[in-house]
């Protein structure tokens, strides 16, 4: 490959690198974490945590928090290469299951602490209305936050079994895989 062909190359890389990070950051994801996502999955071959600080421009110490937290979303796995002592990482090519791992992770954790705190603040209320001394306007009050806590459950039971559709690849029934011709 020419100087230009290269550059053209690296600069479409880049672009996507930078895109993907972005996009990242909607999942709670760090842009420098996203970064690192993006270079490995351009390498022909798996990278240590110092070609990846290397690559990256960046500490051994962010390489390592940000392989953590990709490795705990599925997204990167730790492999074994014969002849080094050294950790290797390589990425998960399959964009549809890294969704699903990243989707699922951060959507399940949000569901569990949202109906727990949901179902505490229930539990408080329906004491609150059995309580003697409320007047009927607060009992009405009482009775109306019930009622919207209740529809943030009905919610969150929902999004859970959103959750276990994409876990499950259920999902891929009703929103079926596609190829695209680019």
């Amino acid at each position: 490959m020419d100087t230009n062909q290269e550059r053209i190359l690296e600069k479409a890389q880049e672009r996507v690198i930078e895109t993907l990070a972005r996009n990242m950051d909607l999942y709670g994801i760090t842009m420098s974490t996203g970064l690192l996502y993006g270079t490995l999955l351009f390498q022909d071959k798996s990278m240590t945590l110092d070609e990846m600080g290397e690559a990256l421009g960046m500490s051994k110490t962010s390489m390592s928090t940000g392989v953590r937290t990709l490795m705990d979303l599925n997204m990167v796995e730790k492999i074994w290469k014969k002849g080094t002592r050294k950790d290797h990482y390589e990425v998960n090519l399959d964009w549809y299951q890294n969704f699903i791992d990243l989707f699922s992770v951060k959507w399940r954790h949000a569901c569990e602490q949202n109906g727990m705190s949901l179902k505490k603040s229930l539990q408080e209320l329906n004491a609150l209305l059995e309580a003697e001394g409320l007047s009927d306007e607060d009992k009405e009050r009482v009775k109306l936050s019930i009622e919207r806590i209740e529809n943030g459950l009905e919610y969150y039971h929902w999004l859970s079994r959103l959750i276990d559709s994409f876990e499950s690849h259920d999902i891929f029934q009703f929103v079926p895989k596609e190829e695209i011709e680019s």
